[in-house]
Formats: C-alpha cells, sequence, structure tokens
C-alpha cells in the first residue's frame, strides 16, 4: 500500500498546521491525517504478511470473539486516507482527536493480543476510536447516530461497537499530557526518521484552541446541511 502521503510533508510545514489549527478555519484537512493513514497503511500491509506466512489453524487460534464484532460485511472499497478524510469532511474533529484515537487503537491491541488490524476491520475500528477520542478531547460532539451515518454504520451498529471497545478496553480511556506526547512523536518520526520536532503540544494545544473560540455553534443543529455519500461498513 503507498506510503508516499506523509513523505511530502515537511516538518515546518506540519509543525505550522497543528499548531495553527481553529474550528473557525477547519475546511483544510489536517496532515496528522496522512500522517496517522499512513502508519495505519504500513501496519496492515506489515499484517498481511504475517497473516500469508502462518497456518489457517494459527492466524484464527488467538483471536477473541469479542473483537470479530469490528469485521465488515464486506471490505470497503475506501482507502484508510479517504475514510479518514470523510470523517473530518463530516466531523470536523481537531488534530488532537487523531492523535487520541491512535492511543486507544494501540492500547486496544495490546490489551487484545489475538487482534490484528485488518482490511476487514481497520474502518470499523477508526470510526469507533474517533467517535470515543472526540468525546473524550472535544467539548461539543455529534450524536452516535451522525457519526454512523458518517461511518457508514447503523446506529445500532456504532453503538454496539462502542460497547464493546469500552468493556475490551477495560475503560482505560484516560491519556496524559506524556503519553499524548509520546505518541505525537512516534507520528512525528513516520513523517521524518529523524524526528525531533513537534506535531503539537499535548491536550494543552487542546486547551488552548478551546480558549480562543468566541462562537460555539452547538452541532445537533449542523447536521442536517451535510449530503452524505453513501458508504456501507
Amino acid at each position: 500500500m503507498a506510503v508516499s502521503n506523509s513523505l511530502t510533508i515537511s516538518p515546518r510545514k506540519l509543525r505550522s498546521d497543528l499548531y495553527s489549527y481553529s474550528n473557525h478555519d477547519n475546511t483544510k484537512t489536517p496532515l496528522v491525517i496522512s500522517v496517522l493513514s499512513s502508519l495505519i497503511d504500513r501496519t496492515l500491509t506489515r499484517n498481511q504478511r504475517i497473516s500469508r506466512r502462518a497456518s489457517p489453524a494459527s492466524s484464527t487460534s488467538g483471536r477473541s470473539g469479542k473483537t470479530q464484532i469490528f469485521d465488515c460485511r464486506e471490505i470497503p472499497d475506501m482507502t484508510i486516507q479517504s475514510y479518514l478524510e470523510r470523517i473530518f469532511r463530516y466531523t470536523k474533529a481537531g488534530p488532537s482527536v487523531y492523535v487520541v484515537a491512535y492511543v486507544y487503537i494501540d492500547r486496544f491491541c495490546q490489551l487484545n493480543p489475538g487482534f490484528r488490524i485488518s482490511l476487514a476491520n481497520v474502518h470499523r475500528l477508526l470510526i469507533t476510536t474517533i467517535m470515543i477520542a472526540s468525546k473524550y478531547v472535544e467539548d461539543l460532539n455529534y450524536r452516535n447516530s451522525y457519526f454512523a451515518k458518517v461511518g457508514g454504520l447503523e446506529t445500532e451498529d456504532l453503538n454496539k461497537l462502542e460497547l464493546e471497545f469500552l468493556f475490551l478496553m477495560g475503560f482505560k480511556l484516560h491519556v496524559n499530557v506524556s503519553v499524548f506526547e509520546s505518541y505525537c512523536c512516534h507520528l512525528e518520526r513516520e513523517v521524518s526518521f529523524g524526528g525531533g520536532y513537534q506535531i503539537e503540544k499535548a491536550l494543552r494545544c487542546a486547551e488552548e484552541i478551546k480558549s480562543r473560540q468566541m462562537i460555539v455553534q452547538d452541532p445537533k443543529h449542523r447536521h442536517h446541511h451535510h449530503q452524505f455519500a453513501r458508504v456501507l461498513l
């Protein structure tokens, strides 16, 4: 899978994009989405190689039946980049949300060692973690029914995914500043193996952005203006 998207992003441009992000000027897709997409694409490629080498019995023996809830009925014909861009287009979730979602995905995989990210489960995993991360980071959020429509799911399905995810995580959703910054550094290394520059300054950055907001628009009334391209997971 292609991972070239992140290679065109310079450290200076990435840092500027994330520090200057504002909910009043959010028409441009945050660069962190391209970085996260590249990272997930590489994980998918690695997991596909592992699955091809493993015997059918060994590849399924470690899987928990509970994690299979994330498997799609059929694999969507949509790249990770396109799916993340779609989520941003309709939710306008800030960059910190995607970093926290990445923390949750990594934590979920560690707590469920038999689970591997695959083409069959990655889309459902992404919409679930981004929705939960948005509730953790943002002051205002869309309802589950809206996230379901954005993600290509029935509301009942997304509700079940959220609940199952929370239990499989042991409700360990807290992300402190040091953990947040460490995952930012990991995303930075995805762009430049030299690392060293900053994507954004942890949850403090999100709080500073919120404190500068002068107008708050109720998200409950915004969804009526969106026209969705249909997707189905």
